[in-house]
């Protein structure tokens, strides 16, 4: 690790070859997981794990936060390595300003705000015979566009200033905020990453203490976080910065839910309904969480003994996915937020071998949910995957090869754009499927009619000469 004449903490120094040397060592990223986008589609993070070549192979490395651009024509990304290594179980989450907010587990909570780091740096995990060069700030930079071929270099000199408020990490901060009658138990460190010359600037944001910590989905108003007390039974929902990226003073309580609470899908898009799959006398329910007035009312109740998850919810058009057992096998179905209308299970959305996940919908579609189109990955035993569109109002799946490299399950939809799934080396569209065209109207069989003999006339008919027929029709 490297620090400035003012304390900031700097990237660690990646292992360079010495000056008699002829080059250092090119470091190569086999795996990244957690890859989260942005509610705007602008930025992503994951966690990359970063190995050097050497004569006994490749080895070394170390977990380290990565950011991604994709908004621009060459989507790109930056490594953004903290002073020690990240941990697998590290939380991140991509900000629209291009900060990464990241939950780290730091120990057991004491009451301070500095919980213990474990392990060494990337740099001294990265063992490949070199010494590195004093003062050196050099960090990996993952372009896309170029192979995917990571290179050690600068690379940071095009990077935007953070965001107003932003600083970097002098030891101070928050401390470890615990939720009203929550025992301390680990805490969760929190902390802003961004880009900084040639090294990674970080900002503390403060800490939660609770059995269970997880950043919610990402949104436009902000980062969330919820907070379960294994003591107490209950779960706390904390805002820890707003839209700008600013802490605003560190974690701000939002409520309290009695239960354990997991997953989350935020129902509006003005950030005052979330809903989350409470987990409660041995049932999981999902509730809603009205986060401006504090109440929580039921969602899902399928019936009294089944397990009702919500996995996704498209606010535009009010189509909720749900996963539930209350058809006596976990199933897959749909609703509509604030419909009379009950939960349906199509017997589509069971596939044989396979396991449909809910990725992303079709934002934009106005009160129409029989119309938008829902993107589920199928994954299969042994590892394999592919991409299967559908729409409540069709009977069949739409399938599409993924791609082999697909950074999933993530994917970006917004609106008037198709669906695009990220990997390496670019980013793949699909665009949805057409809407089939309607079934010919069935038109009822003709009427058959039996001839049958007409009464005889009362009366002979008496023929009128033409000029003294009626000339005016006669009623």
């Amino acid at each position: 690790m490297t620090v400035d004449t003012t304390g900031t903490p700097q990237a660690p120094a990646l292992p360079v070859a010495p000056a008699t040397t002829t080059a250092a060592p090119t470091a190569h990223v086999p795996r990244r997981t957690g890859f989260t986008i942005s509610a705007d589609g602008a930025y992503a993070a994951c966690l990359a794990e970063a190995t050097v070549p050497s004569e006994e192979g490749e080895g070394g490395g170390g977990w380290y936060v990565e950011r991604w651009s994709l908004d621009g024509p060459e989507p790109y990304a930056v490594a953004l390595p903290a002073t020690q290594p990240e941990e697998p179980g590290t939380q991140v989450l991509p900000l629209p300003d291009g900060r990464v907010l990241v939950r780290r587990e730091v120990g057991a909570a004491t009451g301070g705000g500095n919980g213990a780091w474990n392990g060494g740096g990337i740099a001294g995990r990265a063992a490949v015979g070199a010494e590195s060069g004093a003062g050196a700030e050099d960090r990996v930079e993952d372009r896309i566009g170029n192979g995917g071929e990571d290179r050690i270099g600068d690379g940071g000199a095009d990077e935007e200033p953070p965001a107003a408020g932003a600083g970097p990490d002098s030891g101070s901060g928050a401390g470890v905020t615990a939720g009203p009658g929550t025992p301390a138990t680990v805490c969760h460190d929190l902390s802003l990453l961004y880009p900084s010359g040639t090294g990674t600037g970080a900002q503390r944001i403060g800490a939660l203490a609770g059995s269970d910590v997880r950043l919610l989905p990402p949104a436009p108003f902000g980062a969330f976080a919820t907070c379960y007390d294994a003591g107490g039974g209950v779960t706390s929902l904390w805002q820890l910065c707003d839209a700008g990226g600013g802490s605003g003073g560190g974690p701000v309580h939002l409520v309290t839910v009695p239960g354990r609470c997991t997953g989350g899908a935020w129902l509006d898009r003005s950030g005052r309904l979330l809903a989350l799959d409470r987990e409660m006398d041995g049932r999981t329910k999902a509730v809603v969480v009205d986060l401006y007035a504090g109440q929580v009312s039921p969602l899902l109740q399928l019936t009294e003994d089944s397990d009702d998850r919500l996995l996704l919810a498209e606010p535009d058009s009010g189509l909720m996915i749900v996963r539930s057992d209350a058809t006596g096998e976990p199933r897959l179905g749909w609703g509509v937020l604030g419909s009379r209308h009950p939960v349906r299970f199509p017997d589509t959305l069971r596939v044989a071998g396979a396991l449909l996940s809910p990725v992303a919908a079709q934002p934009g579609q106005i009160l129409t949910p029989e119309a938008c189109v829902v993107a589920f990955r199928s994954a299969v035993p042994g590892g394999g995957s592919s991409l299967a569109l559908w729409r409540p109002g069709e009977r069949r799946l739409h399938w599409r090869p993924a791609p082999a490299d697909w950074l999933g399950p993530a994917a970006r939809w917004l609106p008037r754009s198709p669906l695009h799934l990220p990997t390496p080396t670019a980013l793949h569209p699909y665009d949805p499927p057409p809407v089939a065209a309607p079934a010919p109207l069935a038109l009822p069989a003709p009427r058959v009619v039996r001839a049958r003999a007409l009464p005889p006339a009362r009366r002979p008919l008496a023929v009128l000469p033409l000029q003294k027929a009626p000339l005016t029709p006669v009623a």
